[in-house]
């Protein structure tokens, strides 16, 4: 597949060639330093992968079943507006509620996938498990498998608003979100084109070091040619 020069925003070339190491190591490099998720938020199988464009949603814990908004009362809050705006191409970034329960799952992934978005993160666990699991083409990031309901536990209370994650890593609408199985980071839309360019730069390079290595270069003098390790 032949890699273009200009900004980059082609899920595929991300895919193919990059991970979240090396879009890590560049934002740091660019003095982007707080852009992973936190540790805990992995995938529900090893090879998943995430790209797309963020949709956040805000939750929050409550102690009811019902919450009253805008003069209804709605089971959830607004979860159901929230999944239900989801467009093709997003990612369902939920955070905000401490980590007791779900935050998403089965019939949840198939609505999603109906819309057209291409997968799911949240501060959060999620459940239903073998279901999603049966749904190929549909990364989902959680805390992990728990069965324990959010219905009267925590409620979604905004969506397409800036969300923080417990780490204290910000999202807004629109972000670019990457994860695989070393973690999920965030890239801001303003820093996109740039950072990927930069990215695909040093990946490229890190196959020429390691060929390098591969030939018998030593770690030292691979690093003062390249100026990677």
């Amino acid at each position: 597949m032949a890699i273009r020069d200009e900004p980059l925003s082609d899920v595929e070339v991300m895919r193919r060639e990059l991970f979240t190491a090396v879009v890590g190591d560049v934002m740091d490099a660019a003095g982007l330093t707080s852009q992973f998720l936190p540790p805990q938020v992995r995938p529900l199988r090893d090879d998943m992968v995430v790209v797309g464009r963020a949709m956040p949603v805000l939750e929050a814990d409550c102690a009811d079943t019902y919450v009253a908004h805008e003069g209804r009362a709605e089971p959830f809050g607004l979860m159901f507006d929230a999944l239900d705006d989801l467009r093709a191409g997003e990612v369902y970034v939920c955070s905000g509620a401490s980590p007791r329960y779900a935050l998403w799952g089965g019939l949840m992934t198939t609505r999603a996938m109906r819309l057209g978005a291409v997968g799911a993160v949240v501060d959060g666990y999620s459940r239903d498990t073998r279901d999603i699991l049966a749904m190929p083409g549909f990364p989902t990031f959680s805390r992990g498998p728990y069965a324990q309901d959010q219905g009267v536990r925590g409620r979604v209370v905004d969506y397409r608003c800036a969300v923080r994650f417990s780490n204290g890593t910000v999202v807004r609408p629109g972000d670019l979100i990457f994860g695989d199985v070393d973690g999920v980071l965030i890239v801001p839309r303003a820093h996109e084109a740039d950072i990927l360019a930069a990215a695909l730069k040093k990946v490229r390079g890190e196959k020429r070091v390691r060929a390098a290595i591969e030939a018998g270069m030593s770690a030292r003098q691979a690093y003062d040619i390249y100026g990677i390790m």
